[in-house]
Order: C-alpha cells, then sequence, then structure tokens
C-alpha cells in the first residue's frame, strides 16, 4: 500500500455549500462557479458533501457527480475529499469505492451515529472503511451532531489503520484537541473543525483548518492561516477577533442554513436547501445581516 503524503493539506479546507436549483436539483454550474472562486482565493482543499454540503440528503450517485465535477473543475490545483460517512458500516465502505473511482483524493468518514457504537465496534467501523480503498481518510468526530463521543485512547485504537490519517475535530474539546496534537500529531494530521478553534489549533502545531466561513469569506480565512505560517500569531489574534462574529453567527441556527442564506444575499447561490434543512428564522435572518451587512 501506498503510504499517503502527510500532511494532506495545510491552510484551509472549505466545507463547501450544495448549490440547488429551485426544484432541488444539483444546480452543476453555480457548484462549478463556486469551486472556482475558492481556488482562486487560496484555499488548499475542499470537503465536498459533508454536512455543510446538506451529504445526508444526497444520494451515492449525487455525491459521485458532485465530486466528479469537483475534480474536473480543480484540474489537480486543490486535492478533492468526498464524504462517505454512514451509520451504516457496509454503506460506508461501499460509498468509500465509489468516491474513490470518482476521482476523490481523500475520503471524510464521520462516526457511526445512531447505533451506539462500542469502542471495538468504532475500530472495526473504520477498518471495514479502510479496506474498502486505498484512498487516504480523515475522521470527522462532531459528537453534538452524532451522539458519538471519540476519546484519546479511540484515536490511539484507530491510529493502527494505515489510512486514516487525519482528522477533523468539531468535539470543541479543547483538551483532547490538545491531547491528540501532543500524542498522535505524528500520525494524524489534526485540524480544527470549528472556525473560531483553528488559530488555538495552529497554536498547538495543527496544520490548518476545515472552515464554513470560507464558503463567505474565502480570502479572510486564509489570511488568518498565512500569518499563522509566519509565526505572526500577535496579528493572527487581532485578525480572527475581527471574523469572530461571523464565525459564530453562522451557528446561530443549524449550519449550513446560515451560511447558504448569507451565500445566497451575496449573489453566490440561490436559496434552496433540501428538507428537512429549509431557511432560518426571520429573527436569525435580521441578526445575519446585522453582522454581515445588508
Amino acid at each position: 500500500m501506498k503510504q499517503p503524503t502527510f500532511p494532506l493539506f495545510s491552510g484551509v479546507c472549505t466545507a463547501l455549500i450544495t448549490p440547488f436549483l429551485k426544484d432541488g436539483k444539483l444546480d452543476e454550474k453555480t457548484f462549478r462557479a463556486l469551486i472556482e472562486r475558492q481556488i482562486e482565493n487560496g484555499v488548499s482543499a475542499l470537503v465536498i458533501a459533508g454536512t455543510t454540503g446538506e451529504g445526508s440528503t444526497l444520494s451515492d450517485a449525487g455525491k459521485c457527480r458532485l465530486v466528479t465535477l469537483a475534480k474536473e473543475e480543480a484540474d489537480g490545483r486543490i486535492p478533492i475529499y468526498g464524504n462517505c460517512g454512514s451509520n451504516d458500516t457496509a454503506h460506508a465502505a461501499s460509498l468509500a469505492k465509489k468516491l474513490a473511482r470518482a476521482g476523490a483524493d481523500g475520503l471524510l468518514a464521520v462516526t457511526p451515529y445512531y447505533n451506539k457504537a462500542t469502542e471495538r465496534g468504532l475500530y472495526l467501523h473504520y477498518k471495514a472503511i479502510a479496506s474498502a480503498t486505498d484512498t487516504p481518510i480523515m475522521v470527522y468526530h462532531v459528537p453534538t451532531r452524532t451522539g458519538c463521543r471519540l476519546t484519546l485512547e479511540s484515536y490511539h485504537s484507530l491510529s493502527r489503520l494505515d489510512t486514516l490519517v487525519a482528522v477533523k475535530e468539531s468535539s470543541s474539546d479543547l483538551r483532547l484537541f490538545s491531547d491528540l496534537v501532543a500524542e498522535l500529531g505524528d500520525r494524524y494530521a489534526v485540524y480544527a473543525g470549528n472556525d473560531d478553534e483553528a488559530l488555538f489549533a495552529r497554536r498547538l502545531g495543527s496544520p490548518g483548518c476545515v472552515s464554513v466561513l470560507s464558503n463567505l469569506l474565502p480570502a479572510e480565512c486564509v489570511k488568518l492561516q498565512r500569518l499563522c505560517d509566519e509565526g505572526n500569531f500577535q496579528a493572527a489574534t487581532m485578525f480572527e477577533k475581527a471574523l469572530l462574529p461571523k464565525m459564530r453567527a453562522l451557528f446561530y441556527e443549524v449550519n449550513p442554513a446560515p451560511v447558504k442564506y448569507i451565500a445566497c444575499r451575496m449573489g453566490l447561490c440561490r436559496l434552496s436547501y433540501r428538507l428537512p434543512m429549509c431557511p432560518p428564522s426571520p429573527e436569525v435572518r435580521e441578526k445575519l445581516r446585522q453582522i454581515f451587512g445588508a
């Protein structure tokens, strides 16, 4: 097995929104335009059909189609990650194969949700995905959505799987993040999964973040990471302070309702979701307009 490049990317990886037409079909033209805008503004990678991309309402064929389009548009300029996450291990492994055939450079695999897997079950779940393809895998830890919480011991166990080489840590457990980087930072590329923890992560030695805000402000998110690359954490702290209200506003309601609303107001896409996702409430819309500007 060829050992994956480590780390897979540095800087900003955008968890890209999925644009839909009014009838709910994929808006492929807008999707390509979103990708080009991200690349032009310097992002380092893209996650396709993840949480922010409403992956839970996309079919396997839809996810593969988006990865194919992203690969075509990126044309080798940045890596593309496809979301193969599922609480059905057989489905996750099958989708991993399909996404790899569609051209994904890496895979995002969330912890299995609802089932309440044991530690052994978690290991076997990821082992099955890793056995399905040689494509590098990023473990996605977001217990507020899945009800499944990884521990440092969990990560030590999973580190035995060769192609699990990255982590998107979205637990907001800063001690776990710190311990993970300290003990397994040579084994995993540990990325911040929350925008407002990106600077904290970089101070610890993380190579970057998976961002929601970069859908809207890619250049600003890239600038924050570049200040960290330069070791200018004082300037990075001041720059982050200016961005924090926007980072946090995108979670006034469940993601991606707010980010897609602002993207629509910026003229980047239509205001179209797939149920059960829907536009933000009038109260949240007003707050978003105040923070992002009318």
